[in-house]
């Protein structure tokens, strides 16, 4: 898995943050630190009411108290009452906000078009081995799973090694494309499936 340790040190580096984990999607970045760090209890969480659908269906399937809020945002937005940044759409060198858990993705709309992937942005070594390990079914990466004393659930949300050796191709010459934010999504609160009250 050299490839993909590889392409999580680059990725790192060009956001200018201590430590990337590389992963299959957002959507699963940010079940991952949801998960990692799950709120209090009584902390009801946020999310915009523009933004992409995977989101409120990832706090509906870890069974989370949150709802709706009209926010307009660019780039990126934290998921009220968490440290977790969406940062889907969001392509900058050194563009990494210190102390959060940065969720990036590089579908094949984004500007790092692999297809598929994502990566979580942290701030130190402890978190990296973590996650890490959660994205990897549980294990470490290092060694055959069935030389291990697997200790802890893990979840099957991680980076291939031929689309991490893809994006560091890729991460060389990728042009920004122009901002999103919250006008490029529709207003979820009015879709059939979300029977959550906007605030």
């Amino acid at each position: 898995m050299e490839l993909v340790r590889k392409f999580e040190r680059e990725i790192a580096d060009f956001y200018g943050a201590p430590f990337a984990v590389a992963t299959d999607s957002c959507t699963h970045a940010i079940e991952l630190c949801l998960r990692h760090m799950p709120p209090a209890p009584g902390i009801e969480l946020t999310i915009p009411s523009r933004t992409y659908i995977s989101v409120p269906f990832t706090l509906m399937k870890l069974d989370l108290d949150w709802n709706f809020f009209d926010q307009v945002w660019q780039d990126h937005y934290y998921i009220g009452g968490t440290n977790i940044v969406d940062a889907a759409v969001f392509f900058k060198a050194g563009g990494y906000i210190k102390n959060t858990f940065m969720c990036l993705s590089f579908q094949f709309k984004k500007t790092l078009s692999l297809g598929r992937g994502g990566a979580i942005l942290c701030d130190n070594e402890k978190d990296y081995d973590i996650l890490k390990k959660m994205s990897y079914d549980g294990r470490a990466d290092d060694q055959p799973w069935k030389q291990q004393d697997v200790d802890s659930v893990g979840y099957h949300y991680y980076m291939t090694p031929e689309t991490a050796e893809m994006g560091s191709l890729k991460l060389k010459s990728a042009v920004p494309k122009p901002k999103q934010g919250s006008r490029d999504y529709p207003y979820l609160p009015s879709m059939k499936v979300f029977k959550v009250k906007l605030k």
